[in-house]
């Protein structure tokens, strides 16, 4: 096996007392989506939080790229090529897509003026990598659909070099096709050798969209499984009752 991207070992974090994650284990490789289901507090959310910086790790280790990694703030993980996009996207609703993708990081001209023109070409280059069919440039991100932001809030992610992608129930309240195309950038970010960390409660999404699954219960993690060696019926029995198909009745 190559050496995993992420490697979270035994990590842990209380909140007054309660153990909100509990010395859990998990591991991502490049090219690979895994995703992660429990009920809402089994703690998947929190366990990822500990990884883009949100939440400083009580105990455990990371490790990115088989090195240690130090991260306290989402400025590290940035610093470690790692990416989030949260279900509310963090867009600027009245800004353009190519605003929105280097917001913060705007590009200049030789002179320190913002310079619209390339980072509009900037823009239509990483889209025409990840959905060709976006052509809405000019709108404000509050016409697009729901779909069509994920592509922006990807594309910024992308754009600025993730490695490491983290994405929280990205398709809740989409439609079918919106879902689709989201399926579709979660493929071809797969073929890029992105590694993903897939939050969902949707385990036909997961069975569709996954390589491998983590449920977790109560702070714990229950097991990781390849979607090929588990049915449907097998992760809502993890999620439900906290066991493992693996084990005996």
């Amino acid at each position: 096996m190559t050496t995993p991207l992420v490697e979270m070992k035994n990590v842990s974090i209380a909140f007054g007392g309660v153990q909100a994650v509990d010395n859990c284990s998990i591991e991502l490789h490049a090219g690979e989506v895994v995703g992660l289901l429990g009920h809402n507090g089994a703690g998947k959310s929190t366990l990822i939080k500990m990884l883009s910086g949100a939440y400083k790790m009580d105990s455990g280790e990371i490790h990115i790229n088989g090195e240690k990694a130090t991260i306290h703030s989402p400025r590290d993980a940035r610093d470690y090529n790692i990416e989030t996009i949260y279900q509310t996207l963090a867009l600027a609703d009245n800004l353009d897509a190519a605003s929105n993708l280097f917001l913060g990081r705007e590009l200049t001209t030789a002179l320190g003026f913002v310079d619209d023109d390339r980072m509009e070409a900037e823009t239509r280059k990483i889209m025409a990598r990840l959905n060709p069919n976006f052509r809405k440039l000019k709108e404000p991100v509050s016409a697009l659909s729901g779909g069509q932001r994920q592509s922006v809030a990807i594309a910024r992610a992308v754009y600025f070099n993730a490695k490491i992608l983290i994405m929280d129930e990205p398709t809740a309240a989409l439609g079918v096709h919106e879902t689709a195309m989201v399926a579709e950038l979660i493929h071809e970010l797969k073929k890029q050798g992105l590694g993903i960390f897939l939050i969902s409660h949707d385990t036909r999404e997961m069975m569709e969209l996954c390589d491998r699954v983590a449920v977790m219960k109560n702070g714990q993690m229950v097991g990781t499984e390849r979607v090929e060696d588990v049915t449907e019926d097998d992760i809502l029995s993890m999620i439900i009752l906290g066991k493992n198909p693996r084990e005996a009745a």
